[in-house]
């Protein structure tokens, strides 16, 4: 509590709880906003030199992949394990949020997601541009819901975002303001807002409670969600035959219970 960052998040975290309370529009980011501010006056924050900046060539990274494939040592079982550890990492990742995502937005049916297949595809696009890019893996990312805590409910927002992410390779000298302890305080309130849909697991069943539990903490404990995930498809399959539900649980569970043990136990080093 003596850390000025610490105390700089508490700050943005409870100004956001105020606005949020009221009933203010554009509560998260006028929190970011303030937050700023405040992390500024106590010289917390550098404030900017400058408006604008050049934009950072690609040149050092741009098709640097490609070099790898005239290697023979590339091609390797190692390599193999890898290529998959991170095919498994992309699509759990971005499957758990895009439903998370969805489920807060209320957009899901059925407990289905309408047009998963369109969401996995542009994700899979994303994920191969930005490799050629040299970026880090591209995919779905959690902060997606505090956009729809501010109301975003279509393909729109997202193509807002997408401008302003455009805008902000000129203006980041401007929006390195937006430090960690800036987003935290945004970050924690969009977990209160989807943590609601917990009440909809059956928590006094335990066959589904455990697994349910395991997914919950993993997640944070191993900062990944597809690792919480793989506890959750390892768990559900056992408690669920144990109780004598097994006909209940669908054949491709079964597959992806094998799966993610071989996944922890050969892959995860």
């Amino acid at each position: 509590m003596t850390n000025g960052n610490t105390l700089l998040a508490l700050f943005g975290l409870v100004i956001t709880i105020i606005m949020m309370t009221r009933g203010i529009h554009g509560a998260v980011f006028f929190g970011i906003i303030l937050t700023v501010i405040a992390g500024m006056i106590f010289n917390l924050i550098d404030t900017p030199e400058q408006v604008v900046g050049a934009v950072p060539s690609i040149a050092p990274t741009f098709g640097a992949v490609f070099t790898a494939f005239g290697d023979p040592s590339f091609y390797t079982a190692t390599m193999l394990g890898i290529i998959l550890t991170f095919l498994f990492v992309d699509f759990f990742d971005n499957a758990g949020t895009l439903v998370a995502v969805a489920n807060q937005a209320g957009l899901m049916k059925d407990n289905k997601l309408p047009r998963a297949g369109r969401a996995l595809f542009a994700d899979s696009i994303a994920s191969l541009v930005g490799s050629i890019f040299g970026t880090s893996t591209t995919t779905s990312y959690i902060e997606s819901s505090a956009g729809v805590a501010s109301g975003a409910r279509s393909g729109f927002a997202s193509l807002v975002t997408a401008g302003f992410f455009l805008l902000a390779l000129f203006f980041f000298p401007v929006l390195s303001v937006v430090t960690a302890p800036v987003t935290a305080p945004a970050l924690i309130i969009v977990g209160v807002l989807m943590v609601s849909s917990l009440g909809n697991i059956q928590w006094n069943r335990f066959e589904i409670a455990v697994p349910s539990f395991l997914t919950i903490i993993a997640m944070p404990l191993s900062y990944s969600i597809a690792t919480g995930i793989a506890a959750g498809f390892i768990f559900y399959p056992i408690t669920m035959l144990v109780k004598g539900r097994g006909k209940e649980i669908h054949p491709v569970m079964y597959i992806f219970f094998v799966i993610f043990v071989l996944y922890f136990m050969f892959l995860t080093e």
